[in-house]
């Protein structure tokens, strides 16, 4: 990290401390205040690389929105050595926790063939490393939509190793208890088996501190029970899921516009004492027309353009008439829950779903996968959990991820269609 003047360090930090902290207890999110948090929050990736880095930017993006309400934005990707004390300060004064993705283009856990090693391990850490100061981190996530078809269970226990690592790492650090999560792909061949096995364990120290869904299930003029979130609500209900679960991503783009009336569902009375509110895809418009806002109208290519088209800073227009429909929802949302004194949870870990071939591959007998692992299938093709071998210490890299049948197409890691092939020449305008 670069270093920066003492005087401007100590105005940073007491900016960010300003806020209060998150913290799990039971099946909720709590401020440090007491209160029951429920997340309010927008995906938020400019740039490839890391959009927290340029304060002008995150103060023009911070108060639009602050003005409808946002309490949370989601960031898949950062440089840990870079400077973020400025624009967390910003975000922290406007109110607004972030959700952070811990790992990098070369270092997620992949679904064919799943490794969890010390490289992995190293570059996780130097997330955390870089951002767990901040009062306003949120949580962090191990993986995003690294299961991607029915059949990629087998690198589930991959998934929990990784939590497993990195809550031990935090502790050993004697880090603030910052909540450690996966935000999965809705695929329906693994509900609810996958949420159900990043909980499930008598080892607390094995699961998850929470778990999130990438849905896109409430598309056009439905309700709670056309756009299947009974059943998603049913799958928590059923076993008294003892961990809090919330929408990482959400809001279908077809057919337009985007009404957001789901949100009146997952804040209101059918979803809010279950879930822990909803985080909509996404901020900028680009070329997956998911976007809330745009910097400017989209430009020809060319030596001083952005290399997609889509210009990534500026000023933030509001899409029309999309961005007034989620801001008259938030604004009139606003479940108070139950305050963190008299909630006194008595939930128990759900059990670990049994092992069931082409469905559910995943021993539930079987041991964790220690660090430096990698899966191999069994002789016939099945895959009995964490079937194990030792691998090298480099992690495989891969420059897209898969997207959920039904969910937006969407590359490295939810950011955006397109920005693989102009991943080279972002580093080059920029």
């Amino acid at each position: 990290m670069r270093t920066a003047l003492l005087t401007s360090a100590l105005a940073g930090v007491g900016a960010v401390n300003a806020i209060a902290t998150i913290s799990v207890k039971g099946s909720k999110f709590f401020t440090s205040d007491g209160d029951q948090f429920y997340v309010k929050g927008i995906a938020y990736q400019l740039v490839p690389d890391d959009p927290l880095i340029d304060n002008t930017q995150c103060k023009l993006d911070a108060e639009l929105m602050k003005s409808i309400s946002t309490n949370s934005i989601r960031v898949y990707h950062v440089d840990p050595s870079a400077e973020h004390d400025d624009c967390m300060s910003t975000f922290a004064d406007a109110g607004i926790y972030i959700w952070l993705d811990l790992d990098t283009f070369d270092t997620q856990i992949e679904q064919t063939s799943p490794h969890w090693n010390q490289t992995q391990l190293d570059h996780f850490s130097a997330v955390m490393d870089t951002f767990q100061k901040y009062d306003n981190l949120a949580g962090f996530f191990v993986g995003n939509e690294v299961l991607t078809t029915g059949n990629g269970s087998v690198a589930a226990p991959f998934v929990k190793a990784a939590a497993r690592d990195l809550k031990a790492y935090r502790d050993s650090k004697n880090y603030r208890n910052i909540p450690i999560g996966y935000s999965a792909a809705d695929i329906s061949t693994l509900r609810p088996m996958l949420q159900n096995y990043l909980a499930c364990g008598d080892n607390s120290s094995e699961a998850l501190d929470f778990y999130s869904l990438n849905a896109y299930e409430w598309c056009g003029e439905s309700s709670y029970m056309q756009s299947g979130y009974n059943m998603l609500t049913e799958n928590v209900t059923n076993v008294g899921y003892n961990i809090p679960i919330f929408l990482s991503e959400t809001g279908c783009i077809k057919p337009p516009p985007r009404t957001f009336d789901d949100q009146a569902a997952i804040f209101g009375d059918e979803m809010a004492n279950v879930w822990s509110g909803a985080i909509v895809y996404e901020w900028i418009m680009e070329a997956n027309e998911y976007g809330l806002v745009s910097y400017g109208p989209k430009v020809e290519p060319g030596p001083s353009a952005p290399p997609d088209g889509y210009t990534r800073s500026g000023t933030p227009t509001p899409i029309s008439p999309d961005f007034d429909n989620l801001s008259n929802h938030w604004k009139t949302l606003s479940p108070s829950g139950v305050k963190e004194s008299e909630y006194n949870p008595t939930l128990t870990a759900p059990p670990c779903p049994a092992f069931t071939s082409e469905a559910w591959e995943v021993d539930p007998t079987s041991k964790l996968p220690t660090l430096g692992q990698t899966y191999q299938a069994q002789a016939g093709g099945t895959g009995g959990g964490s079937q194990a071998t030792g691998s090298g210490s480099s992690a495989t890299a891969s420059a897209t991820r898969g997207a959920a049948p039904g969910n937006p197409a969407r590359e490295l890691q939810s950011m955006g269609i397109g920005l693989v092939g102009v991943f080279a020449g972002f580093l080059i305008w920029m």
